[in-house]
């Protein structure tokens, strides 16, 4: 071991590398701000991809980098989460860096399959690198201040991203994407200053099959499931509900970005608050039940939004539904950490993060065309349906959990 790797053992008890944990998030979700609000414009404006092309690649890509998680995940606990992480920013750099020269469909796919992976990557090495450096009474609040960071990052991402898109050349938008590039190197330089956690031993090293054994734990597929189902209010908030909007309500278009805001601030100042309340599995579960019904009471607000004529009392009832939307997000949030890290077994933390993040994948794939159809198209009935499958899901976690609890 050389000098610069000294491993840590215990908890991050000191404020500097969960700083630097925190930082790291900062810088990559910055970059991700700026990119994620002009690419798509950037793809079909500048590059000349047609809609359907863009649709089709980053389903693609993002069904590709869910895939990856679990190896790469494996990758992490065999080889050490630090490393797997410097490198996977890295990767997500160039990834980036590659649709600068995509000028045709499949380039584009081939550098969106890149660019999934390497964020679906860094989404299990990440946590299994706080698994590594926390005690699991901390991980949870940890967690929830490295989002609170996340969110910062996206929404002055978003707002440099805007400026590009104010300004509309190619040189603008270039100059977004290269500072999602350089965002993502600053971030491989932070997680490489964080404490050297060793890889996890595992019991059988060549053991067959002990890259997927995650693969054959029943409760906590089941579990990973219900929690893909809850994160279906990510493509609520990010397209159904804009779409509602301006096809179903009275509401001016700029409510759109008002609930974007609404939904960042309140994360930034409320998650590390909520995140305390879970003190173990029984508590996240409860959370996870409350989470549920919110989130179903929201799907109502949005629903009645729609009737009436007076754009002022749309914009009220919208905003009412987006409060009660990002209660249900955090407190989903906060149970969600404390039941992916409670319940993965301490050698495969890197593996199991990486199954536990396909759900976020799974959403983005499955969720946009799923409730497109189910609330754009079918209206308050399809408000009602997402909003039972809610509440369905959030109920049923609790004896996922406890099924997973008894399972060793």
């Amino acid at each position: 071991m050389t000098t610069t790797e000294q491993p840590v053992s215990g908890a991050v008890s000191t404020a500097r590398p969960g700083r630097l944990l925190a930082a790291a998030q900062l810088a990559a979700s910055l970059g991700d701000g700026a990119f994620l609000t002009c690419s798509v414009l950037y793809f079909t404006r500048v590059v000349g991809l047609t809609a359907g092309q863009v649709g089709l690649g980053l389903t693609l890509a993002w069904a590709v980098g869910s895939v990856a998680g679990v190896p790469l995940g494996h990758l992490a606990d065999r080889r050490g989460a630090r490393g797997a992480g410097v490198l996977l920013s890295v990767a997500t750099a160039l990834a980036i860096a590659a649709f600068l020269v995509a000028g045709s469909a499949w380039t584009f796919a081939l550098a969106a399959c890149c660019y999934a992976t390497g964020q679906c990557g860094l989404t299990a090495v990440r946590q299994a690198l706080l698994a590594a450096l926390a005690e699991p009474r901390q991980r949870t609040r940890i967690r929830a201040h490295l989002q609170s960071a996340g969110n910062a990052g996206l929404a002055i991402g978003a707002g440099l991203g805007g400026l590009a898109l104010l300004a509309g050349t190619p040189a603008a938008y270039v100059a977004a994407f290269s500072l999602d590039a350089v965002a993502f190197l600053v971030s491989a330089v932070l997680l490489r200053l964080v404490p050297f956690a060793p890889p996890a031993a595992l019991p059988l090293p060549r053991e067959r099959g002990s890259a997927t054994a995650v693969l054959r734990d029943r409760p906590y597929v089941l579990v990973t499931l219900l929690n893909a189902i809850l994160l279906l209010r990510m493509p609520l908030l990010s397209v159904a509900i804009p779409l509602w909007i301006v096809s179903r309500t009275a509401a001016p278009e700029w409510t759109v970005s008002a609930l974007f805001v609404l939904n960042t601030v309140v994360v930034v100042l409320g998650q590390v608050r909520v995140a305390t309340r879970v003190t173990g599995l029984r508590s996240a579960s409860r959370l996870m039940r409350r989470s549920g019904v919110l989130l179903a009471a929201s799907c109502g607000a949005f629903a009645l939004s729609a009737a009436g004529s007076s754009a002022w009392v749309a914009v009220a009832v919208l905003v009412a539904g987006a409060l009660l939307q990002v209660l249900g997000e955090m407190l989903q949030s906060a149970g969600t950490w404390e039941i992916g890290f409670d319940l993965a077994p301490a050698a495969r933390q890197g593996q199991y993060q990486g199954f536990f993040g396909t759900g976020t994948s799974v959403a983005r794939m499955a969720g946009p065309a799923l409730l497109t159809t189910v609330v754009v198209q079918w209206g308050t009935p399809g408000w009602l349906l997402v909003g039972t499958g809610f509440v369905a899901a959030g109920w049923a976690m609790g004896p996922a959990v406890r099924w997973a609890g008894r399972r060793g």
